[in-house]
């Protein structure tokens, strides 16, 4: 998967996204980043890439022309126009269901703004989708396409070791996630519960089921509220609150009590 950013800060950006599991990646070539300094196109002896806004206000706006520039270098060589995200505070919130659709693309553009925004003219032009990460307003856009971009990549295969790295966290299925412990077994008096060192794999999967709702619950309780209504049977099935059944035995068939329940069917007890 591709990245190209558009940015005035492409080293800041590059001393992060060389780091870590993102970095690990780019090395490995499982994803590729560029980042593109916005002033390199600018048609101004000084570099200068903004100007006072029209009908005065506070603040500088960026200009259209060294974005479009930009954008352009990066766009003309391919005969598919890769999407065009830009970070604003004004777009659609992040979330996981977001990175999940958005790692499918093959190629994303992502425009970072700076000191009052951006011409509004560049983003009729070129924008596909507007993303903000948060209810709050920060200096650029640098910080939000890193947050973007790292949330993404993670999802792409190969990144992680496994799809269970990311599939079992919180947001990725709705719920929050459930409590992890390591070594030591016993710290400060507070110990590893014993489910976990039981060995017994299937209850330790319904214990960490149940965490992740009992979990969502108390700090989220709009996402459990959410889930509840979609998966009211898994819920109650996790707590125990399904309706007790009998079992009847198929018609022509006669059981052996010894052998167990073959030929047996779950059917709603009598009111």
């Amino acid at each position: 998967m591709r990245f190209d950013v558009l940015t005035l800060f492409p080293e800041s950006m590059d001393r992060f996204l060389n780091e870590s599991i993102i970095g690990r990646a780019r090395e490995n070539g499982l994803i590729q980043i560029n980042t593109y300094n916005i002033r390199d196109f600018s048609l101004d002896k000084h570099r200068k890439v903004d100007d006072y806004p029209y009908g005065g206000g506070a603040g500088m706006v960026m200009a259209p022309q060294p974005i479009y520039d930009a954008w352009k270098h990066i766009t003309d060589p391919f005969d598919k126009k890769p999407r065009t995200i830009y970070m604003s505070p004004q777009g659609s919130l992040l979330t996981q269901k977001t990175a999940e659709r958005l790692r499918n693309e093959e190629h994303l553009i992502i425009l970072c703004g700076h000191y009052e925004g951006i011409d509004e003219r560049i983003i009729e032009e070129i924008v596909d989708e507007e993303i903000s990460i948060g209810d709050y307003v920060l200096t650029g856009g640098e910080l939000p396409a890193m947050v973007l971009i790292d949330c993404i990549s993670r999802l792409v295969e190969g990144v992680l070791s496994s799809e269970d790295s990311y599939s079992n966290e919180s947001h990725y299925n709705g719920l929050l996630e459930y409590p992890q412990y390591t070594r030591p077994p016993e710290f400060k008096g507070r110990s590893v519960p014993d489910i976990l060192v039981s060995g017994h794999h299937a209850n330790i999967e319904k214990w960490r089921f149940l965490q992740m709702l009992e979990r969502t619950r108390e700090k989220r309780p709009d996402m459990f509220e959410k889930y509840e209504s979609e998966n009211n049977e898994k819920v109650l099935e996790a707590y125990g609150l399904l309706p007790k059944r009998k079992r009847r035995k198929k018609a022509g068939k006669v059981n052996d009590p010894e052998e167990g329940a073959p030929g047996l069917q779950d059917v709603p007890q009598d009111s």
